[in-house]
């Protein structure tokens, strides 16, 4: 795990400019590569690459990037990890394409498939997390790519060089394009928009007007020329060379038919398989246990490969309605893992908040990113790679609003549309506050099956949803913090969800398979593994997700419905594969999440810091988001009139970063 970022620019460049630029966009990313650095650039040619190091894989200054092939003719930084990288090395072996081997880098095997089989053909070969950036000097060309389902980020910009030339910044956090004094911080409101309806800001828009994310699954080849064409045309240059949407769809037209237990077998196999690649590493690894089914379950067949005892890492909180903390270290001692648990108090969560801006480097309001930072700062101190269960919910039905989703649309077509506004009136009539009192007697002697946390939270959701017309409108409202942001963010409308684009539902799949790939298109890459990448990379800590292994994904799609959620109940077949390493009641409770008590913070500690980011002057002054609407939700929270923190949230650790952005200073006598 590292950080990279570099340039592209209209013409030559003086090579003491070039140098300036390249040490001030990787000083921006020490945190995510402590342990070297270096830089590479072309004055002739107007290209330079920089890279921090986090040495995972061979340790040694072999495996220092940038790196140059062993021909000469290109020039690479990476970020991330080819798990498979053996196994192209032996590939290229045996069909005489290899190098003479420097050392045992996966970057030095990525230089040399792609000197030997060409980008197109070698990035469907990869089976890994990444983000590149190639120069082919012989071609005077720039690659930039990502892996399939973006769990490495990579950013790129148009901007203006000291000369007045077009130029392409670009890297893996905002924060080191932002140094170069051409970068445009103009902020995009459409996409403002879009963030505070998501709670982050959608691929492949960000923050700024002229910067935007390359898509997972997708490359982007350009030279020097192309750079006249603007950031919109450069976008739309993007070729994929992966596509989920294609992978489901073929899953769906050629389906497992096999029994129940033999896809339990199938997802053993290759879940394990994938664990087993993932565990490389040259520095100590553990993984995170929160205690859920899929954590559980990865932490378990790690332990099954592994004679020793496996390091793994969890927080709790004090509240007990947030701590998982119990059922993770009971998990840990049937498994038998060396576990750290950590147990953290309101202070300690508190302190955490002011580092969000940074960690993040574009708005980001997961309230999750407290205690996943919490547990990341955590697993540092004891190894340098940790495993995540992330991606379990996705592939294999494991949301609430999956099965909620399905059973209420199915319920809506019954229900007249002014009978379902008046009901939704009727239930909107209380405060969510109001409902949870009501409501929490009954809930508490419910089997803890179908026991809810924040009743009246879903409540007042569901009401919202009742008037909508289409799935898509009913998938939108589910997944959205803000039900209409109209009139939130001054003089603009949000850019149009990409959960809307038709190119992303499938026909006939059925609400609950369109949910489950909706959500690995955006929600996973943008909100889960954003979450992750930032908070660990913080700490200097590379963090793999298993379940995210193509043969997986395709599995996972190939399985009917019906096998994956069944009677008000998801992931199925991870749940009978766990069943083989541990106990029914171990694996039996409600689903947790991994939240902190926020709206009791908002009233209570985090007040004054949230008066001072919402103050009436302070947002009038920006002419950014509408004050009146801040300011009623913010004082209907505070009266408990409703439970706005989901709403206020995005605000916050938007003014939270406006405030951060402002201290950022450019560098001079660059490109």
């Amino acid at each position: 795990m590292c950080g990279f970022a570099g340039f592209l620019v209209s013409g030559a460049c003086a090579p003491k400019a070039a140098h300036a630029l390249l040490d001030g966009m990787a000083a921006r990313l020490d945190h995510r590569g402590p342990d070297a650095g270096g830089q590479w650039s072309d004055s002739a040619a107007g290209v330079g690459l920089c890279h921090r190091r986090l040495a995972i894989l061979d340790l040694s200054p072999a495996g220092q990037q940038p790196m140059a092939s062993a021909c000469g003719r290109l020039q690479l930084v990476f970020n991330g990890e080819i798990y498979n990288h053996l196994e192209l090395r032996q590939q290229l072996d045996q069909a005489h394409l290899a190098p003479h081997w420097r050392g045992h880098s996966d970057t030095e095997t990525l230089l040399a498939a792609f000197a030997a089989w060409g980008v197109a053909a070698t990035l469907p070969r990869l089976v890994g997390m990444f983000a590149l950036a190639l120069w082919d000097r012989q071609q005077r060309q720039l690659v930039l790519a990502r892996d399939r389902f973006g769990e490495k980020p990579l950013y790129y910009s148009m901007a203006s060089s000291t000369e007045g030339q077009p130029m392409l910044l670009f890297g893996s956090e905002l924060i080191a394009l932002m140094v170069h004094p051409g970068y445009d911080r103009t902020i995009d409101r459409r996409a403002t928009a879009l963030y505070l309806r998501h709670a982050y800001v959608p691929a492949p828009w960000s923050i700024h007007q002229q910067t935007r994310k390359l898509s997972p699954g997708c490359w982007l080849t350009l030279d020097s020329a192309e750079l006249i064409e603007g950031i919109a045309a450069l976008q739309q240059r993007e070729r994929v060379y992966w596509s989920a949407v294609a992978i489901a769809e073929e899953g769906l037209r050629q389906p497992f038919d096999g029994s129940p237990e033999q896809a339990v077998d199938a997802v053993a196999q290759a879940l394990s398989r994938s664990v087993a690649r993932q565990s490389l590493a040259d520095v100590p690894l553990g993984a995170f246990l929160s205690g859920g089914i899929d954590s559980s379950l990865v932490v378990a067949l790690l332990q099954a490969q592994n004679s020793r005892a496996v390091k793994t890492f969890s927080v709790g909180f004090e509240d007990p309605e947030f701590n998982e903390a119990p059922y993770a270290a009971a998990v840990a001692r049937h498994l038998g893992t060396d576990h750290t648990e950590m147990t953290v108090t309101g202070a300690d969560a508190l302190a955490v908040i002011p580092m969000l801006p940074a960690m993040y480097g574009e708005p980001f309001a997961d309230s999750s990113q407290i205690p996943t930072a919490l547990v990341a700062r955590l697993a540092r101190q004891h190894v340098s790679v940790a495993l995540s269960g992330d991606a379990g919910d996705e592939l294999f039905g494991g949301y609430n609003r999956y099965v909620l989703a399905t059973a209420l649309w199915r319920k809506l077509g019954l229900v007249p549309a002014p009978l379902r506004r008046g009901i939704a009136a009727a239930l909107q009539s209380l405060p969510a506050s109001a409902w949870q009192r009501l409501l929490e007697p009954a809930n508490r002697v419910l089997s803890t099956r179908w026991r809810q946390r924040n009743v009246g939270d879903k409540i007042y959701k569901m009401a919202s949803v009742l008037a909508c017309n289409t799935p898509q409108q009913l998938y939108v409202r589910l997944v959205s913090q803000w039900p209409n942001t109209d009139g939130l963010v001054v003089d603009t409308r949000e850019h149009d969800p990409a959960v809307l684009n038709s190119a992303m539902w499938l026909q006939g799949a059925g609400l609950e398979n369109q949910m489950m790939l909706l959500d690995t298109l955006t929600y996973l890459p943008d909100d889960i593994l954003v979450k992750v990448d930032r908070a660990a990379m913080a700490f200097s800590l590379e963090t793999r997700v298993p379940m995210l292994d193509p043969d997986l994904f395709a599995l996972a799609w190939s399985l009917p419905v019906q096998q994956k959620i069944s009677s008000g109940r998801g992931k199925l077949p991870l749940r009978a594969l766990l069943r083989r390493y541990l106990p029914e009641d171990l694996i039996d409770r409600p689903k947790m999440g991994f939240g902190v008590p926020l709206a009791s913070w908002l009233r209570g500690p985090l007040r004054d810091w949230g008066e001072t980011l919402l103050d009436p002057t302070r947002l009038h002054q920006q002419g950014l988001l509408e004050v009146g609407a801040v300011q009623d939700c913010w004082e209907a929270h505070l009266l408990t009139q409703i439970e706005g923190h989901y709403q206020l949230w995005p605000i916050l650790m938007l003014q939270a970063w406006l405030d951060e952005v402002s201290q950022l200073g450019v560098l001079k006598g660059v490109v």
